[in-house]
């Protein structure tokens, strides 16, 4: 073999060996888990981004918190976030998450964009996992991959008729028979299923109601309602509204010199910082039904300040870029505030439910095998977790019943009253009360 060839091939021997080298310490390297992906639909833009990105924030919050701790069995989890502002995006955003890899959605904050994209999750064989909606639509038609966290409307409409039945009937020295109730309700799938619940608590406890009555979103003829409430007499109002008409409500009971025993906000619109902001003294002695209860949660608080969100006294046209927020017009006073920049009632909400699914429903799914929807929907079904266990108060178990398949059974609901301006306590259930039931009958 002639010299230039032997060295030639002693070369190309010495680079393969190298090669090979390095191809035998890259194999010995662990290699980088591979992530959990996870949709997550929100209306990040249009009228209910405000409040539907503080519901996002919560949610990614929880997910940082999680990975922050070794993940899932060592694997990150991944947020996917899309926009989504119409039910009709629902069935395409769907498909390419579960193209790309989900198994999970998460979402989506208003009632009417979680009942479409449920459906579009289910019919693409993902779970779906609400992080604040309502409507009894959402858990009410028997899809074995949906599961809420949070409060129904059913939930918070009971609350309110138990609450006007025990609490307000006596103080008004009637019993629950003699209490006169009249029902309002906005004209959608929301509010209604919060009116059906408290009417038919209302049935249940004796009370009688004596007016039904809806109104339209876009004309609700607030004066011709007045009248109406005037002829029934009632005693109380237990009211299904969303934020601006619960205030445009109040307005006009007060500018008709309606003047009732209480008024009950059954959804959560009333406790929001921009009605008691709005109406200021006005708001005083109204009650709210609400889903969320003073917590053990400083972990999120602590998070929440550190991404800048805004406090449950901030302005509604907060964004996670801007620095509005904290307003004197809006500073909100009450038990879940303590002195510190806490999370919103949708940061709370947004939070618990992603931190139901990121801390206890995927890692027991992981731990029994490959996460897949089935594993996930199955280890959610068997979780029986005592109330306290979540950071909002509640616990988890889920309904099987199929009229309220995956309704989480031990969600908490609580009844809030604005005391002073711009100042709530928690006055029912006992188990949660910071305060006392003050001012019944409604002062004005």
């Amino acid at each position: 073999m002639s010299r230039p060839r032997a060295l030639a091939l002693l070369l190309g021997t010495a680079v393969v060996s190298a090669g090979l080298g390095v191809t035998a310490l890259q194999l010995r390297q662990p290699r980088a888990p591979a992530p959990i992906l996870v949709g997550a639909v929100f209306p990040l833009a249009g009228s209910a981004a405000p409040l539907a990105r503080q519901e996002e924030l919560g949610v990614r919050i929880a997910a940082e918190l999680v990975n922050a701790d070794g993940g899932i069995n060592g694997r990150p989890i991944k947020l996917d976030v899309r926009t989504l502002e119409s039910g009709r995006d629902a069935p395409r955003i769907m498909k390419a998450l579960r193209d790309e890899g989900a198994q999970v959605v998460i979402g989506a904050y208003a009632s009417d964009l979680s009942i479409a994209a449920s459906a579009a999750a289910a019919d693409a064989g993902l779970i779906y996992w609400e992080a604040g909606a309502v409507a009894d639509q959402l858990t009410g038609r028997g899809l074995p991959m949906v599961f809420r966290v949070g409060a129904s409307g059913s939930n918070l409409g009971t609350n309110s008729a138990s609450f006007a039945a025990t609490q307000v009937a006596p103080r008004l020295g009637k019993q629950a028979k003699g209490l006169r109730l009249a029902i309002v309700a906005a004209r959608d799938d929301y509010a209604t299923s919060v009116a059906d619940a408290a009417a038919r608590e209302a049935i249940a406890s004796g009370a009688p109601v004596v007016l039904r009555a809806t109104y339209d979103l876009t004309l609700p003829r607030w004066p011709q309602l007045m009248r109406s409430l005037a002829t029934a007499h009632p005693d109380v109002i237990i009211l299904a509204s969303h934020i601006p008409d619960g205030i445009a409500f109040r307005r006009a009971m007060l500018a008709a010199k309606l003047k009732v025993g209480a008024l009950i906000g059954s959804t959560m619109a009333e406790c929001s910082p921009d009605f008691a902001g709005d109406l200021g003294p006005d708001a005083v002695g109204i009650f709210a039904s609400g889903s969320e209860a003073r917590a053990a949660f400083d972990r999120l608080a602590s998070a929440w300040a550190r991404e800048g969100g805004p406090t449950p006294g901030s302005t509604p046209e907060w964004t996670p870029d801007s620095a509005r927020y904290g307003d004197d017009e809006y500073a909100i006073q009450g038990p879940m505030l303590s002195g510190t920049a806490g999370p919103t009632e949708e940061g709370l909400s947004g939070f618990s439910a992603a931190w139901a699914l990121f801390r206890h429903v995927l890692p027991a799914a992981a731990d029994a095998g490959e996460l897949d929807g089935s594993r996930i929907a199955a280890t959610a079904r068997s979780l029986d977790l005592p109330s306290g266990t979540l950071p909002n108060g509640a616990g988890i178990r889920f309904s099987s019943d199929p009229d309220t398949l995956g309704q989480n059974l031990r969600a908490t609901a609580v009844i809030w009253q604005w005391q002073a301006v711009r100042s709530y306590t928690f006055v029912w259930p006992p188990s949660y009360a910071t305060g006392s039931i003050a001012m019944v009958p409604l002062p004005r």
